[in-house]
Order: structure tokens, then sequence, then C-alpha cells
């Protein structure tokens, strides 16, 4: 193979090289960009709702005194179904209700049961009599903070009537926090990949990183020697 055959197959690899790593570049820098406008208003609904925990002392925070009960009454017939999760379900249809079935149980007879209903800003209790073909309703809703702030912690994952989630919206939002959280750890790593890129704020980068892992750690490890 002569001299110039060789120039050429090596620069035909450099270029093959370098479109990739523009290409990568490109692609990547597209993730970091679109994925964070597209979780945009997730994450500043977690960081506020975040805050609302974090600082119970503010008045916003304390959404539950000002939430509204209100006691009624419902006619029922006794489903057919059998089982806990199934009776439920028949209720809640019948009494026009949605949310994340949370727990059953038996009263004193087989002719009383209960159920509880959770919502982002509601909870419904509801006691069945099967005798008297009669529903008791307590439902209590709290205000737009008190929402922001449930819709943190509401997974749906505690109910103790199956284990698996049995409304719809909350499969959908749970499915949402696990996308939420795929793509935070995309963007770090396609952050990352553009800071290591940059020679010029490696330095820079590196404190910043030392001093955030060293506080992450302090955090996850450190405190327990104070214990």
């Amino acid at each position: 193979m002569s001299n110039f055959s060789k120039k050429a197959e090596k620069k035909a690899d450099y270029d093959s090289n370098h479109l990739k790593r523009t290409t990568f570049r490109t692609l990547n820098r597209k993730l970091h960009i679109y994925a964070g406008l597209y979780f945009l208003l997730f994450i500043w609904l977690f960081s506020l709702s975040g805050l609302l925990l974090n600082n119970p002392e503010w008045s916003v925070s304390n959404y539950w005194p000002d939430r509204q009960v209100t006691d009624f009454q419902r006619q029922i017939i006794q489903p057919p179904e059998n089982g806990d999760l199934a009776i439920a379900k028949n209720l809640m249809s019948q009494l026009a209700i949605r949310g994340e079935i949370h727990e059953t149980g038996w009263g004193d007879s087989e002719n009383e049961f209960h159920l509880q209903v959770r919502r982002p800003g509601q909870l419904l209790v509801i006691e069945a009599n099967f005798e008297k073909n009669l529903a008791d309703l307590t439902e209590t809703q709290v205000n737009s903070w008190g929402i922001i702030r449930m819709l943190h912690t509401f997974t749906g994952a505690r109910n103790q009537t199956d284990e698996k989630r049995n409304w719809i919206l909350t499969q959908i939002w749970s499915f949402s926090m696990d996308a939420l959280a795929a793509g935070l750890i995309l963007m770090v790593l396609s952050g990352l990949y553009m800071w290591y890129m940059l020679s010029r704020k490696r330095i820079m980068g590196l404190i910043f990183i030392g001093l955030g892992t060293g506080c992450c750690l302090f955090f996850l490890f450190g405190i327990t020697l104070f214990l």
C-alpha cells in the first residue's frame, strides 16, 4: 500500500471518528436541553412541595387546620363480588368515587365494611352497612397548598388491599415520577460530559463536584458518627 493510500485511509478514519464525536456531542446537548425543558414544571413542583414539607412553620404549609370536612349518607346495595378490593371497587362505582383505595376492613359483623380512598387533596372514609343498604361518608378536602404538598408523597404504594396500585391516575403519576428520576440521571450524566469537554472549566468543576460529593457523603454516612 502506498503512502498516499495510507494517508487517505487515516484521514478517512479521522473524519469518521470526528463525525461520530460531533454527532454524539450534538445529541448529548439536545438531550440535556430538551429533557430539562420537559421536566421543568415537574422539578419546580417537587422543589416547591419540598420547601413546604421542610418548613412546616410557614403559614401556607399549615394547611390542615383549614381543611373542609363533610359528612353525608348515600344509598347502596351489597356488592355481589368477593374479596375486599372487588367489594371496594363496586362501592366506589355506586358512589361515583375515584381515587386510590388505601385500606379496607370489616366491622364487628359481616354486614359492616369500611374503606379509605385517597387522592391528592381529598380523603374519603366510607362506612358501609349492607344490612341497612346505607353508606356513611366523611370527606376531607384541603386547599391548593395541601394538594401540592401531598403530590410530593403521593405514590399509592401503601395501600393494604393489593400490592399493585389500583387507580389509573396513580399508575400514571408513579410512571411519571420514574421517568423524572431517570431523566434527571441522564441530565446529570450529559452535564458531566459537557463539563468534561470544556478543558478550561475542569479545575473549577472538580472543586464544585468535590464540595457536593463531600456534603452528600456527610449526610449519607457522617451524621451517624455523631449520633
